[in-house]
This record gives C-alpha cells, structure tokens and sequence, in this order.
C-alpha cells in the first residue's frame, strides 16, 4: 500500500474517524520517539562506561562545533 493509497483511504473516513486517526498517529509517533531517545541516552551511558567519551560543558561542545 503506498501513502498516497493510505491517504486517499483516509479521506474516506467520517471527520470524527480522521480525528481519531489523526490522535493515534500522534500518540505513536510519539512513543518512537520517546523509544529512540531512550536508546540514545542508554548507548551514550555504555560508552562513556567504556571510556568512549568524556564530560563536556556546553561551552566546550561548542568550541568544537565552531572549530
């Protein structure tokens, strides 16, 4: 099913239906979210257990950005 399938099947739907489908497309899109940010903070946490990298004061992050 591509998206344009899905998006005409979604015109089909009563305004209430796409309200609704809009509310758990939200909801879902925020639990990936809040998944994948939770997966990040748990590598980082491994590697700075491993000695992989170092604490650094927001000042510092952007001294080497700017660099």
């Amino acid at each position: 099913m591509s998206f344009n399938d899905i998006l005409e099947a979604a015109d089909e739907l009563s305004l209430d239906e796409q309200a609704t489908l809009l509310e758990v497309l939200q909801h879902r899109v925020i639990e990936r979210r809040r998944e994948a940010l939770a997966q990040d903070i748990q590598q980082a946490r491994r590697d700075f257990a491993a000695g992989q990298i170092r604490p650094a004061s927001p000042a510092d992050i952007l001294k080497n950005i700017l660099s």
